[in-house]
């Protein structure tokens, strides 16, 4: 499969004849903090409000509109999306992984991995005024399933 034609123009990938089959993939990110930022996620004390379920709904319409946001992607009919969130202590770090799966013709990698950045600005965006040196690291596939290519987990 090729993003381009046989003219070596740029075209979404024709997923018509392929069969529906179940599709789920888990991404992940880390938003490295400084201590006291850390801490004060961990107790629940961000001025601008409920950090995690603020990362959550952003990740989750995130992944919805991953085809919005990337040119080539196609519209799914996504039918589970979560975003899980855990504490670092020893890095003073956030970990987040997102899990989207459906019963489809094409994957859902790149709205695992647009979940969990969604997901990880969300928490920048809502610590930025207290810690301004946040990083957001690590964004990558963890684990993926279904169709022609079978089954990958990262090791």
């Amino acid at each position: 499969m090729s993003h381009f034609d046989e003219k070596g123009e740029i075209h979404m990938v024709d997923v018509t004849k392929k069969a529906d089959t179940e599709r789920f993939a888990w991404a992940q990110g880390v938003v490295c903090l400084n201590k006291e930022t850390f801490l004060k996620v961990k107790k629940g004390e961000i001025k601008k409000g409920e950090v995690f379920t603020t990362a959550k709904v952003s990740g989750i319409i995130a992944a919805k509109k991953t085809w919005e946001l990337i040119p080539l992607c196609h519209p799914l009919n996504i039918t589970f999306i979560d975003i899980l969130f855990t504490f670092d202590e020893e890095k003073s770090s956030i970990i987040v992984k997102s899990f989207v799966k459906l019963m489809g013709r094409t994957g859902v990698e790149m709205e695992a991995l647009t979940a969990v950045t969604m997901a990880c600005l969300t928490i920048y965006d809502m610590c930025k005024s207290y810690d301004k040196g946040i990083q957001i690291n690590s964004i990558y596939l963890l684990e993926k399933s279904g169709g022609k290519s079978g089954h990958y987990k990262r090791i």
